[in-house]
C-alpha cells in the first residue's frame, strides 16, 4: 500500500505535491527545507517558486528532516508554514489612525525563541501596539509555536516581516515616531515620556540589540536590576516596558506621582 503524505505538527507541510500546492496556492510560509542531495526536476521547480516568493530556503540533513517529519514521506522536501499572512506596516499605521492613537510598534530584532516571540505579540496585543515587526533572517516567524505561545493574539496584532531592521526603523522615524531601545545602559524606563508616536525595539536573547540598531534608536531605555543576574527574558523585559508605555498612553499616574 502506498503510504500517504501527512502533516503530523501544526506548522509542517511534508511531500512535493502538498508543498508545490502551498506555494501555487500563495499560503504563507517561513521556511523551505530541502534535503541534501535533491536536485531533480520537481524539486528544482519547487526551489525556484520559494525563491520567487522570497521565501528562505534551507538544505538540510535527510535523517533530520526524516526526524523532523516523524516518519512521514517528505520525498526530501517540507515547508515551514506560517499560521497567518502578514501585514504590512501602513497596516498597523492605519490601525493606529482607525483607533484615533498615536502609532506604538514594536520591532525584534532577532529573537529566535518562539516562545519569547509567542509572548511579546500576546503583551503587545494585551498593551495596545498597532503591530509587531520581525526581520525575515536569524529571527523565527509566525510558525505554529509562536501562534500558540501568542495564544491567538496574533489574529489581533499585526505582524510584519522586513529585509532590514535598522532601515525600517530609519524609515519609521521619517514617519514621525521615536525610537526607544531596550538595554542595559540607559535612561532609567519610568522617567523618560512614552506618550509620543513610539517604537520599542527589543534586541535578542543571546546579545540584545545589534549595533547598527542601537546606532538607530533615539533614547535608550533599562529596567533596574536589583538581583545577581544582570539581565531579564527578552520577553518579560519587553512586558514591563509596553506596559509602562501603556501606562503613559492612558494617562493612568502613578502612585505618589501627583498630576501627570
Amino acid at each position: 500500500m502506498k503510504q500517504q503524505d501527512h502533516q503530523p505538527t501544526g506548522d509542517l507541510i511534508i511531500g512535493r505535491n502538498p508543498v508545490m500546492e502551498a506555494l501555487k496556492a500563495g499560503r504563507p510560509i517561513e521556511t523551505l527545507l530541502i534535503a541534501g542531495g535533491e536536485k531533480d526536476g520537481s524539486l528544482k521547480v519547487i526551489t525556484a517558486l520559494a525563491k520567487e516568493r522570497q521565501i528562505t530556503v534551507k538544505e538540510t540533513d535527510r535523517k533530520k528532516l526524516d526526524a523532523l517529519c516523524k516518519g512521514a514521506v517528505h520525498q526530501g522536501v517540507a515547508a515551514v508554514a506560517a499560521v497567518k499572512a502578514y501585514a504590512c506596516v501602513d497596516d498597523m499605521f492605519a490601525l493606529a489612525k482607525e483607533r484615533g492613537e498615536a502609532p506604538f510598534l514594536i520591532v525584534l530584532d532577532e529573537l529566535e525563541d518562539p516562545h519569547n516571540v509567542g509572548a511579546v505579540i500576546r503583551t503587545a496585543e494585551c498593551a495596545g501596539a498597532h503591530g509587531v515587526i520581525i526581520p525575515k533572517r536569524r529571527s523565527v516567524g509566525l510558525t505554529f509555536t509562536v501562534g500558540k505561545a501568542s495564544a491567538g493574539a496574533y489574529e489581533y496584532v499585526p505582524v510584519a516581516r522586513v529585509s532590514n531592521i535598522a532601515s525600517t526603523l530609519e524609515e519609521l522615524k521619517q514617519r514621525g515616531c521615536w525610537v526607544y531601545g531596550a538595554d542595559m545602559q540607559g535612561e532609567t524606563y519610568c522617567t523618560a515620556d512614552l506618550r509620543g508616536p513610539s517604537v520599542l525595539v527589543i534586541g535578542s536573547e543571546g546579545r540584545g540589540l545589534g549595533r547598527l540598531v542601537r546606532e538607530k534608536c533615539d533614547t535608550i531605555l533599562s529596567l533596574p536590576m536589583q538581583g545577581h543576574i544582570n539581565s531579564l527574558n527578552a520577553s518579560v523585559a519587553a512586558g514591563v516596558l509596553m506596559y509602562e508605555f501603556a501606562r503613559q498612553r492612558l494617562n493612568i499616574k502613578a502612585y505618589g506621582a501627583g498630576g501627570q
